[in-house]
């Protein structure tokens, strides 16, 4: 780690900055979330992350903020290092118990409040469109998409694939987007953009490297290096099961009676390894 930074998107620096700044918390909110430009967050109080379900023998899991406006809203924040189901299915479980545990035993319906779930996300989501990197979910209408249920709403950012160029009417998004996607542990200086804004500037400095104590940076390396070993398993699991596809997938033309040198051309195995299946 030459730099002078940390990456913010570590568990560690990004709970640092915004579990812990209740003003950081509510720009980065602010600048991300599809909020009405007339009721904009202005101040937040921080709760529990852990999500308990309502029943006993339900899920826990636990988000890196959650917290909840002067209006009542709900606002959960996550950074995911890699995207998969089982996390898209975590995100619509915690968002929905958000609501549930605004009802309480009184069951007063009327006082639930929307529920916001923001997802950054270090990786890539499938089926996405290539050139979006911002996607906005709602419930609506199938036939008449003007038609919504505005309880909750789900953000997920594919920082990979944003650049400053694709939001230029907002400023604070793109300045925490670069942020985000920017700072590094080779950041020798940030860029003089981020250092010329008050809320930039100070999570920059909640992230310095000399700000650390020696343990937060084990725990820092540490995190990084399971990040590290999920990425080979996964990457493992996926080359084997692509083979085994691929193997299937020959095996079935084989039995159709396409020519060896036909399936060798199709699926790119050799005649010895069709020949033994």
């Amino acid at each position: 780690m030459k730099g002078k930074y940390l990456s913010p998107k570590a568990d560690l620096t990004f709970k640092l900055v915004f579990a812990e700044h209740k003003d950081l918390m509510m720009s980065l909110l602010n600048a991300l979330l599809p909020l009405a430009e007339n009721a904009p967050i202005t101040s937040i109080e921080y709760e529990t992350p852990e999500m308990i379900p309502e029943r006993y023998g339900g899920k826990n899991s636990v988000v890196d903020v959650r917290c909840k406006d002067a209006l009542g809203r709900q606002f959960l924040v996550e950074m995911q290092m890699s995207w998969d189901d089982e996390f898209k299915k975590r995100v619509i479980m915690n968002a929905s118990k958000a609501v549930m545990k605004q009802v309480g035993k009184a069951e007063l319906f009327t006082l639930i409040q929307p529920v916001f779930s923001l997802n950054l996300l270090n990786d890539k989501m499938k089926g996405e469109a290539p050139d979006e990197f911002y996607h906005d979910y709602a419930i609506l209408n199938v036939d008449h998409p003007e038609r919504s249920l505005d309880y909750l709403r789900f953000v997920f950012v594919e920082l990979p694939k944003f650049k400053p160029r694709n939001i230029m009417e907002k400023k604070m998004a793109v300045l925490w987007l670069r942020f985000l996607t920017e700072i590094n542990e080779d950041t020798l200086e940030a860029p003089a953009e981020l250092l010329e804004n008050d809320d930039i500037r100070k999570a920059l400095s909640i992230i310095e490297k000399s700000a650390m104590t020696e343990g937060q940076l084990y725990a820092y390396e540490r995190f990084w290096d399971a990040v590290n070993r999920e990425t080979v398993l996964a990457e493992g699991k996926y080359a084997e099961g692509r083979a085994e596809g691929i193997a299937l997938t020959a095996a079935k033309l084989k039995k159709k009676g396409m020519a060896i040198e036909d399936i060798v051309e199709v699926t790119g195995l050799t005649e010895e390894e069709i020949k033994k299946l």
